[in-house]
């Protein structure tokens, strides 16, 4: 493909396995490929660019990345977030807050964490339950409240409510939608999320999830019937307004650990994945222009097989330091079904430990693997942390932007 791309352009030949001016890159574009907010402070002055950070999850502590920050890192894809983020703070309105380091930021109108008795911030919901927990010396929040935790019964399940969409959650991710693809040239993203596995462990508790899928599947299998009803729904209303304006919607399930899945093969195909089918199937089937993205970390290549038959088109964030996720054996194995959405620079294991020098020449190795024949999209693996200093992460971009077909080409 001939010429200089807008990100849109870029991001969609990727998409389609089609040859680009560059490497097309997302930094910012969903929950799983942002900056730590004193991260993305740090480098807003190495780049000399004013302003106040807006820290919209505040789960992850992320900072928002701004066009003025996409610009110079090259970031061709535009997020769409839903107005109720993590503990169900809404994000319509923000104030002057403070980091977990305690400089100065903006943060949601209903973010107020109070100290408990132990020294920890501590977030509490409307009916005075404790939802989320920070420790002093720790940059993020835990999920502290199960509200199936005491669930033993279906009647126990009905009696906790589903999440779904109001008529101000559905206007305001229509119209975000809407302003960034009439006004801005870069891909657009709808973070929308449809957890199932992650949903069960974060609603019930890890524990008690994990060992009911075992001893009471039938219990499990009533839950997760009402939640992907709860999905579908979402998911219906929220194309049928905003559809026409997204390009990439981004389902999220952490179905690896560092060694294997989470859950052996057959248990994936028993109990989950008839759920991501029905979510994957409906976009695939009604808006055919929207590509189908699944965030999950870990070690999930014997997943991956599945994924791809139930519809799905994109993975991220490609965690090659997990077992078995070796980039040339995916690329060889997966690339001509599946785009790779990451998979730039390892933050786990090597970006803290190396020079930028290191990194820049550990991206383009990894670049040279992951872009030939198209079919991916940079991004570093997983969000960049609170301690990464400036030139670490413009050493990451730099090997992005410079790496055009005339210097390795596809």
């Amino acid at each position: 493909m001939p010429g200089n791309l807008t990100g849109r352009e870029r991001v969609l030949a990727a998409l389609n396995f089609e040859e680009t001016d560059r490497v097309p890159i997302d930094i910012g574009g969903m929950g799983s490929t942002g900056i730590n907010a004193i991260a993305y402070r740090n480098l807003r002055k190495h780049f000399g660019l004013p302003g106040l950070v807006k820290v919209y999850d505040v789960y992850q502590q992320l900072g928002w990345v701004d066009d003025d920050a996409k610009d110079i890192l090259g970031g061709d894809v535009a997020q769409v977030f839903k107005r109720r983020g993590a503990f169900g703070i809404s994000r319509e309105n923000w104030k002057q807050g403070e980091m977990t380091d305690g400089s100065e930021c903006l943060v949601p109108e209903g973010f107020s964490p109070v100290k408990n008795s132990a020294g920890q911030f501590v977030i509490l919901d409307e009916n005075g339950n404790t939802v989320g927990k920070r420790a002093t010396d720790s940059h993020y929040y835990d999920g502290v409240f199960f509200p199936y935790g005491k669930a033993e019964t279906e009647a126990g399940i009905d009696a906790v409510p589903m999440d779904y969409f109001s008529e101000e959650d559905l206007a305001f991710i229509e119209k975000q939608a809407a302003v960034l693809k009439q006004k801005n040239d870069r891909a657009v993203l709808l973070d929308f999320g449809g957890d199932i596995l992650g949903a069960g462990q974060n609603n019930w508790g890890f524990e008690k999830f994990m060992e009911y899928m075992i001893t009471e599947p039938g219990l499990v299998r009533y839950y997760l019937n009402k939640l992907t009803e709860c999905h579908m729904e979402n998911l219906k209303n929220v194309l049928n307004r905003a559809g026409r304006h997204i390009d990439v919607i981004n389902f999220c399930d952490d179905l690896g650990s560092q060694q294997a899945p989470q859950l052996s093969p057959a248990m994936y195909r028993e109990i989950i994945l008839p759920c991501h089918r029905r979510q994957f199937g409906f976009v695939r089937a009604n808006y055919p222009h929207i590509k189908v993205f699944l965030h999950s970390c870990g070690a999930i290549k014997p997943l991956l097989p599945d994924l791809i038959d139930a519809g799905l088109q994109i993975i991220n964030p490609v965690q090659i330091s997990a077992r078995g996720m070796d980039p040339a054996v995916l690329k060889r194995e997966f690339g001509r079904d599946l785009v790779f959405w990451g998979g730039g620079a390892d933050m786990q294991s090597f970006v803290p430990f190396a020079a930028a020098s290191e990194i820049k020449k550990h991206a383009e190795e990894l670049i040279c693997v992951f872009a030939k024949g198209g079919g991916f999209v940079f991004s570093q693996i997983h969000n960049i942390q609170a301690d990464v200093p400036p030139d670490k992460i413009a050493a990451i971009f730099s090997a992005a932007k410079k790496y055009v077909r005339q210097f390795g080409g596809y």
